[in-house]
């Protein structure tokens, strides 16, 4: 009986032991959830699979009661949490001032830029004078000298005491363009303006601005006063140089009306060519071969060559080979015709030739001098246009340095024609009576 007695106080303790450490576990998991903190290895070991205490296990250790525990927290733990919940977000806000609508004016209108009278233009015989109002724009705002310019020019002058900017230049600078209509020569500038920052800051006040320039001529008049000296030669036919001109060279009929279909001819024919410039608005001008080359290959350069025509238009090769070629009367002063005996280079590996002509053009209206001239060889030296004295020179040298004067005005475009190829052949020769 004593034996039974004792097992039955022990189960006693141990389920009393059993809901204490219950609740200690409860309180701890709640206490872990909220600051985490790491166990004894040793505690875990008294812990069945089954989640319960184990107390027959070897290392387990019963807990102690701490009863000032309880008188601490004299709630229990799910109503403390309660009181631990979510707190309602606030929802006040700070109070709308209501905007108060401004009546606008009834009579407001935008202004209008206007179109300023800024800009002063004078054009005398070979100059431009421009002058520009510092106060460009007429807004109050005053332009800066360094972004004024005309076709990239700058500025040359300032007048302090009027107010304006000044530019002064030749009418072929600055990038001007000549235009030619059927009345007059007028030259165009580009005046720009580009605005410049203030000093020390990134920030302008002024727009840019591009204004045409034009300055108006009378085709071949004097826009002086003075009179015109016979020597003089007219500005507008100066300038036609700055367009460019297209030289050409064709193979012509026996009539000169039409271009040859063929370019294959026999030793003996005569080769007829014709040697032109496209004048297009351009005022008359004369045209003059100065000097011809014919090789075997394009490259004028190449060995062996032939010069026919030299010493700025001798027509050398009849006086050399005794031939009949010669430049025939002018008849068109924008085309001249000239006729060229067929030949063959001796020994050469091709029957083809290849022309390469120098040719010129002058105005019209200037006579032809040493350095322009079309002079054929037939028992003398004769020009095409009867002046037979400026072909004197052609057994010498022709231009300054042989005495003679440059042509009047100075004035003359030159460039490159050639033919090619032209094929030159022999005859076929047969003799009569061979069986």
């Amino acid at each position: 009986m004593g034996f039974l007695q004792g097992v039955l106080v022990l189960v006693v303790i141990v389920a009393f032991d059993l809901k204490s450490a219950w609740g200690s576990l409860k309180h701890r998991q709640s206490s872990s959830s909220m600051k985490p903190q790491s166990a004894p290895a040793s505690r875990g070991h008294a812990l069945s699979s089954q989640g319960f205490l184990n107390p027959f296990q070897k290392d387990y250790q019963f807990p102690v009661l701490d009863s000032r525990r309880f008188a601490q927290e004299p709630l229990g733990l799910q109503e403390k949490q309660l009181m631990q919940g979510p707190v309602k977000p606030l929802d006040w806000k700070f109070p709308v001032v209501p905007e108060v609508q401004r009546e606008l004016a009834a009579n407001f209108q935008l202004r209008q830029p206007v179109t300023p009278s800024s800009v002063a233009v004078q054009c005398s015989e070979n100059r431009v004078h421009v002058e520009v109002k510092k106060d460009m724009f007429s807004n109050g705002q005053l332009i800066q000298p360094s972004g004024l310019s005309m076709g990239g020019c700058p500025v040359v002058g300032e007048d302090s005491a009027s107010g304006v900017l000044i530019l002064e230049y030749a009418l072929q600078d600055c990038n001007s363009v000549l235009m030619m209509t059927a009345d007059e020569l007028v030259y165009t500038f580009a005046l720009t303006y580009t605005p410049v920052a203030f000093a020390g800051t990134p920030i302008t006040r002024t727009e840019g601005a591009v204004v045409g320039v034009q300055c108006h001529y009378q085709r071949l008049c004097n826009v002086s006063s003075n009179a015109l000296r016979p020597t003089w030669v007219p500005y507008a036919s100066t300038e036609v140089a700055e367009d460019v001109l297209v030289f050409s060279m064709n193979l012509m009929l026996d009539d000169w009306a039409n271009q040859r279909p063929s370019n294959v001819y026999y030793l003996g024919d005569t080769i007829n060519i014709e040697a032109s410039v496209k004048v297009y608005n351009h005022v008359p001008l004369r045209v003059f071969v100065d000097n011809c080359v014919a090789t075997q290959v394009p490259d004028v350069t190449s060995v062996p060559r032939y010069s026919f025509i030299e010493n700025h238009g001798c027509f050398v090769d009849a006086k050399a080979t005794a031939s009949s070629s010669h430049f025939l009367p002018r008849t068109h002063e924008d085309k001249i015709w000239f006729q060229l005996e067929a030949f063959m280079f001796q020994g050469g590996s091709s029957p083809s030739i290849y022309i390469t002509c120098t040719v010129k053009a002058t105005l019209a209206s200037a006579p032809s001098d040493a350095l322009h001239k079309s002079c054929s060889f037939s028992n003398g030296w004769l020009a095409a246009d009867g002046n037979h004295q400026v072909c004197a020179c052609c057994d010498s040298t022709c231009g300054p340095e042989g005495g003679r004067d440059a042509p009047i005005g100075g004035v003359h475009w030159e460039g490159k024609a050639s033919l090619g190829p032209v094929v030159v052949q022999e005859h076929k020769k047969t003799l009569a009576g061979l069986q």
